[in-house]
This record gives structure tokens, sequence and C-alpha cells, in this order.
């Protein structure tokens, strides 16, 4: 039976992925450090895996992770835009020295594949839409650089030692498990409960500016199409993960106020530095090389992200 190592296991994407794939019977050892991931998102998986407590900085406890492991869903990283702004040396070592750490790992035990979560910030705010993995990066802040750095360092691995490696471009991943009561948390995340406190939610800019919004399962399924493709048709390559849709922050708010019955207007306040004014990706490449399609649209997602945060966000605030 193969081996899956998921790096980030107790984050919001990475609890999904190792959820996933202990549902599917599969042999899983996740890898966290609790510096951003929170051990409520593993509980009901306990005694179903094996967990190893570790930061991606220390070189032999993540080389020691890697040993018996086929393949790696690497979901680790330090994220947010913000943060590396605000602490860039910090989210450097995390994220660029952290990511070497686990390919020296990952090629010392002849791992088969690595699926690497990139960023679709590594486009910036370059014209041309939708986005198409031909365009050069151009990436603004500290953490884009960061994850596309990432990126360069996983095709030089298949490039120069034949390990097999596979980066997915996240297009603004949301749903259930999103921290959404930290300074660094996602849009949606933050909107919901915020709405939940009868607070009224900040808008950084005018709110026409766009996102592709993705629901997490969809980007789990990328996950697991682009570790069964064929390696002629995805080694080496990068592939957005989105919905091929473009929905503002505005329309974004008011969904959210239509879901939790929220009267109150939202706040408006300047840009952020390094922030993308608008995503919208062209995902015929990952539709190609690995049959990607989203399963969930945008509205549907919002209903269950906003479920899930009344019923579970709650209980676990009211049990800590």
């Amino acid at each position: 039976m193969a081996q899956y190592l998921v790096t980030g296991c107790a984050g919001f994407i990475g609890s999904w992925v190792t959820e996933t794939l202990i549902g599917r019977g599969e042999c899983v050892r996740g890898l966290d450090n609790f510096e951003t991931g929170r051990r409520e998102n593993l509980a009901h998986l306990a005694g179903k895996f094996e967990f190893v407590e570790c930061d991606l900085r220390d070189a032999d406890g993540v080389a020691k992770a890697c040993e018996g492991m086929d393949y790696i869903l690497h979901q680790g990283a330090l994220p947010s835009v913000p943060r590396s702004v605000r602490e860039p040396r910090t989210s450097h070592t995390a994220n660029i020295d952290g990511t070497f750490n686990l390919l020296e790992g990952a090629r010392a035990a002849k791992v088969k594949r690595i699926i690497y979560a990139a960023s679709s910030s590594a486009y910036g705010n370059q014209p041309g839409f939708p986005r198409v993995e031909s365009m050069v990066p151009m990436p603004i802040a500290p953490y884009p650089v960061q994850k596309l750095a990432g990126e360069l360092y996983m095709k030089s691995y298949w490039q120069v030692y034949g390990l097999e490696t596979v980066c997915l471009r996240y297009f603004n991943i949301f749903g259930p498990r999103q921290v959404p009561d930290s300074p660094y948390s996602g849009v949606m995340a933050k909107f919901t409960l915020q709405m939940m406190n009868s607070e009224r939610p900040t808008i950084f800019g005018d709110g026409e500016q766009g996102r592709d919004f993705t629901y997490i399962e969809n980007a789990v399924s990328a996950n697991l199409l682009a570790l069964e493709a064929p390696a002629e048709k995805v080694a080496g390559q990068t592939f957005n993960v989105a919905c091929g849709e473009r929905h503002t922050l505005n329309k974004t708010f008011r969904i959210l106020a239509e879901l939790l019955d929220f009267k109150s207007p939202p706040i408006y306040g300047p840009p952020r530095m390094g922030d993308i004014q608008d995503s919208l990706a062209d995902i015929s490449a990952a539709g190609k090389a690995f049959g990607y399609e989203p399963q969930v649209s945008f509205e549907e997602g919002l209903r269950r992200t906003v479920a899930w945060y009344r019923k579970e966000w709650v209980k676990q605030r009211t049990v800590s």
C-alpha cells in the first residue's frame, strides 16, 4: 500500500487533504508544528493516521518524516501576504528553507511524487485575464515570491534529480476550517465570523476587485487527480486550480449578508500593500492534463461554509 505524507496537516487545506486520503483507506503520515495549524482540525482523525510534530525548518526532522513515503502533498507554509510584508524573514525561512528541506528529504527517501501548494499571487497585478500558466510571473509581496521560489525548486528537482513534482497554483481557496479570527485570516472566513458577531466587515479598496474564489473540495480534488496523473502529462509542470469565475468582494459580502441575515453595510478602507487587484484563472490546462473540473460552485461553497461556521466554529469556541 502506498504511503502519503501531508505537510501542514493541521492547517485549513492540509486537514482536508489528510481527511480525504484517510477516507480513501490510504496510509497517511501528517506533519505540522501548529504555528498556524489547529489541533481541532485533527481531533476527529485521532488514531487514524501517524502524526509527526515538526517544523519544516528542521531539516533532520523533515528528512525523517519523509522516510518510507511514496508521495508527498506539500501544503505546509506560513501563509498570508500581509504577514509576509510585516515579517518577511520569518515567512522566508518557513516557505523557502522549509520547502528546500522537504525536497532534500524526499530525494533521499526516493519519494515518487510531490504535489506542491503554489499560489496564484505569483501572477501579480500584470494585465491580461484570465491568468494562464504561460504568463511570466510578476509577484509583488514576499509571500508570492517565496511560493514562486518553491515552484522553481520543484521544477529543478524534476529536471536534475528526476523527482516528479507538480505545482498547483491555488486561487483564493475558502471553506470550513479556515481560521476566521486571525489578523491574517482569509476574507471569506473573516467576513463570516464578523457578521456572526454583528460586526461590520472591512473591505480594503472599493470592493469591485474580483477573486476567483475556489471552494476547498475543488482544491482537494485537484491534488488527488494530480497524484494519479501520468508523469508525462504533469511532472515538472504548474497548473491553475480555481473555478474560472470572477466574483467581486462587494458581491461576496452581499451573499454572505443574506445567508447570515446581516443588515449593516461594510466599512471601506484603503487598499492594502501587496494585495492583488483581480484574479481570474484559465483552468483548461489542469482539465486536459488530469481531468480537473470544479465540483462545488461559488454559491454552494458559501452556503456550506456559513453552515459550518454556524455549527462547528461556535461549538469549538465554546469547548475551548
